[in-house]
Parts: C-alpha cells; structure tokens; sequence
C-alpha cells in the first residue's frame, strides 16, 4: 500500500507541477458547420476589476484544403450574451480590423466562471452554444510584492509530503513495513519517490517564479 501510495504521489505532484510551469491557452473554440468559434479574453489570465475583452475568432474553410479565412459581419444576426452564475447582460461586440476577429470591452466584477451564451445565426447557418472561458482570478495573481506568505507555506506543504514519503520508504527498507515482493517493491517505491522529488523541485522553482 505504501508502495502504491508513493509511486500515485510522484505522479500526482509531477503533473501538478508541469501544470504550474506550462503556459495555459485558455481560448475555447467551438465548431457549428462550417464554421469555428474561438473565444477568450484577450488579456490572460483575466483579473478581477481590471479592464479587458472578450474577444472572437470565427473562421471558415478557405479555398485550399488545410486553410481558413475570417468571417466578416458575423454579429449582423447573432447575440452574445455574457453569463456568471444566474447573472446575465448581452454585450455589443465590434468589429476588429482583421477579418474574422471581434471584441467586446467589459470589466470583470468576480472571480470565478463566465460563459458566453450565442445565439442566432452566421449567414443562415443557425448558432445556439454556450461557450466556456478562462476563469476570472483575484488581483493577487499581479500583487507585487507579495502580501502573505502563501508561496512559502505551498512550498513547505511540498517538503513535507516528501519528508512523509521518505518516513514510507525507510520502513520498507528496514523490513517494518512487508512487501510481497521484496526488492522489487522496494525499488519501484525508489522510483516512485524519484518522480516525486524531481516533481517538487519543479514546483518549488515555477512558485519562486511566481514572486
């Protein structure tokens, strides 16, 4: 059981940790034949109280195979609606000089999910989706510099998961704690460790990055 737990540990802080150094593109897109829907905002990540803009990019096949160009007048016959929780208001979209690209200024009031509800039509094709955005988050993602100690006590949250795992591992390497399988349990528990490890260093660096 041991085992088992540190190899699900290793794993788990692994992708935890590749999820905080890697970029997320949070734009959502959305095909309705033959078109594609991609909407976002267009500062990321999106702040509380802070000025930005849901922005639109509707495409559709161009005229060779592999390729798409923007469509224009798309909002001619087609609403947006903005969503948080049961809270509504439709927003006027404009036009960006590029073909296919629009915007719409708003200021996010809450943290939190937002939707994007459209419905009507694109050049008689009909359109009814509801389009998931980027989270909105506190203004602490932008604090500089820090105002708590919540990096530090991520960070030492991490060292003593590891201290935990190395308690598990010297059990078994001392026999306290039985294995069905001898040293091949013990080295898988090492290998779990090992991901483990490399996992926390990496989160320990993407937090000190986060200052």
């Amino acid at each position: 059981m041991i085992v088992v737990k540190i190899v699900l540990f290793g794993f788990i802080v692994l992708l935890f940790s590749i999820g905080m150094i890697m970029p997320s593109f949070a734009h959502t897109t959305v095909e309705v034949e033959p078109y594609k829907i991609e909407v976002g905002w267009g500062i990321e990540p999106p702040v509380v109280g802070i000025r930005n803009d849901i922005v639109f990019k509707i495409t559709e096949p161009g005229e060779n195979e592999g390729t798409y160009t923007g469509v224009t007048s798309v909002f001619k016959n087609l609403e947006a609606t903005a969503m948080y929780g049961g809270t509504t208001k439709k927003i006027d979209i404009n036009s960006d000089p590029r073909p296919g690209y629009y915007f719409s200024p708003i200021i996010p009031t809450k943290t939190g999910s937002y939707f994007l509800d459209l419905k009507g039509n694109i050049h008689g094709t009909p359109i009814d989706v509801q389009i998931p955005i980027e989270d909105v988050e506190s203004t602490s993602v932008l604090d500089f510099p820090l105002t708590t100690s919540e990096g530090s006590a991520d960070v030492s949250a991490l060292k003593n998961a590891i201290s935990s795992l190395q308690q598990d591992v010297s059990k078994l390497k001392s026999g306290e704690t039985s294995t069905s399988n001898g040293g091949a349990a013990y080295d898988f528990a090492i290998f779990g460790l090992s991901i483990a490890a490399a996992a926390i260093i990496l989160a320990i660096i993407a937090l000190i990055k986060r200052k």
